[in-house]
């Protein structure tokens, strides 16, 4: 029997305000444990909850850049658990009446092409603390520093139909948000995690299968992982007669599998009811106006905008608009050039191969957006040729000099008197008359050797826009 996936994601997105939800403790990331909190996050009996106003504007901000549709009314409701990181034996969320819902995603894989993912929606929370189990002693420490930090969770629908759909949700659903600057995206930390409903249902069939949930996920790659390795076992589970059980299950990437956590709870374990300490969120027209005015140009319309506007195929501007910091690099960058495909192109492989060799994101690039643009000015201009570029370039990186002065420094002005360059050639013609009547005889691929004999000759500087066309009429 062919079964079909049925996904549908939830991500948890830490949200950038400087103070936690619910009280004026910091949200630093890396602080000693402990140290971030307050008798209001650490559940002191008497405490009473105060709402950020920021952490409000962000889910607007998150919710327009989705298409959600805002509640006028949402409410806070106590999530009822008890574990040793949850000090009020409650997480504050929203559950009846969240902040926006009816949204939607689009995406695009090779396999399926442009899809379109149902948001249901997106509800405020508190982030729970965090267990630290000792390696060697049967013991945890708990640190309650991320108690009270802002979250939203984004709910998709369960629209998902394989882990590479998954995938480019995720992808797309994280540069919004990064775009937008209300979450830092940066997974290692926890600032953005992503749980997923994974179950099968025979094709063709209409109602849903039995669903197991994966926690905590926090790479692309783990969440396709473990979503592909969750089919084959539900697969066969299937195929064995068996049924799935519903259930929570944690990802082990250090042996590629799924295992057991524990049973799925659902809504009503948790008995929800509305937080006694906190009045109904009103959101009127003119907070969500303020809001839209001032939000930024979002990943497809900048794309459409670079494609448009600088005459870069959709590919290109896929990949500089990917986020929204190489997307400001590129920009600055060409603001006073000419040839922009050429600067698509060094910023493509070039830069991003060396800062993806050094680890490095573009906002830490040790060559600014100005400097980059000079040297390609140099390039454009003919000043130097493509291998003194890189050069220069690579120069850059260690010294920080400005790239007129490497150029200068190292004596890299390219060759372009057609004279002199001529005279280049006849020579070279004159002393390889085997190689020059093996290429008349039909060996054009010799071509590449006398090019390379004139690159030797003016130690790379020669310009090829010259040398070619002479070579050629020569030869």
């Amino acid at each position: 029997m062919q079964f079909e996936p049925v996904i549908g994601l939830e991500v948890h997105a830490q949200l950038k305000t400087k103070t936690k939800i619910f009280c004026g403790c910091s949200t630093e990331f890396g602080k000693s444990p402990n140290a971030n909190t307050c008798p209001v996050c650490t559940g002191m009996p008497g405490m009473l909850p105060v709402l950020n106003k920021l952490a409000v504007t962000f889910a607007i901000k998150a919710s327009l850049a989705t298409d959600c549709k805002i509640a006028r009314e949402s409410r806070f409701d106590r999530k009822n658990y008890f574990y040793p990181d949850l000090p009020k034996g409650y997480q504050i969320s929203q559950y009846e009446f969240p902040i926006a819902e009816h949204g939607h995603l689009d995406i695009e894989t090779q396999e399926t092409g442009p899809k379109t993912i149902g948001i249901t929606r997106i509800h405020m929370e508190e982030d729970a603390g965090k267990l630290i189990h000792d390696p060697v002693r049967a013991k945890s420490y708990v640190d309650l520093n991320r108690t009270g930090v802002p979250l939203i969770e984004i709910v998709s629908e369960p629209d998902i139909r394989s882990a590479r759909e998954a995938g480019a949700y995720l992808r797309k659903l994280h540069t919004i948000l990064k775009y937008i600057d209300v979450c830092d995206g940066n997974m290692e930390e926890g600032s953005f995690r992503c749980d997923a409903n994974i179950s099968l249902r025979p094709v063709g069939q209409k109602k849903f299968g039995i669903r197991a949930e994966l926690k905590n996920l926090n790479s692309f790659k783990n969440v396709e992982k473990a979503i592909n390795y969750e089919i084959e076992r539900q697969t066969y589970v299937l195929e064995e007669g068996n049924p799935v059980i519903q259930e929570t299950r944690l990802w082990d990437p250090s042996k590629n599998k799924t295992a057991s956590m524990r049973g799925k709870e659902e809504a009503h374990d948790y008995r929800y009811f509305p937080d006694p300490d906190l009045v109904p969120l009103i959101v009127d027209q003119q907070w969500i106006q303020s809001v839209a005015e001032k939000m930024p140009e979002l990943p497809t319309a900048k794309k459409a905008r670079f494609i448009k506007q600088f005459q870069l195929s959709a590919y290109d501007a896929g990949v500089l608009t990917a986020s929204i910091d190489l997307a400001d690099f590129f920009e600055k960058t060409i603001s006073n050039l000419k040839d922009i495909k050429q600067a698509a192109n060094w910023t493509m492989t070039t830069l991003m191969g060396m800062l993806n060799s050094k680890g490095l994101g573009i906002s830490q690039s040790p060559v600014s957006a100005g400097a980059f643009s000079s040297l390609l000015k140099l390039l454009e201009k003919g000043t130097i040729n493509a291998n003194g570029a890189k050069i220069v370039f690579e120069t850059m990186i260690v010294s920080g000099n400005d790239p007129a002065s490497i150029v200068k420094e190292k004596g890299l002005e390219q060759v372009s008197d057609q004279t002199k360059l001529e005279e280049m050639v006849d020579e070279l013609i004159q002393d390889n008359p085997d190689e020059v009547a093996a290429y008349r005889g039909g060996k054009k691929n010799l071509f590449s050797f006398f090019m390379g004999q004139i690159m030797k000759k003016t130690r790379g500087k020669a310009d090829p826009k010259i040398v070619t066309p002479l070579l050629k009429s020569k030869l």
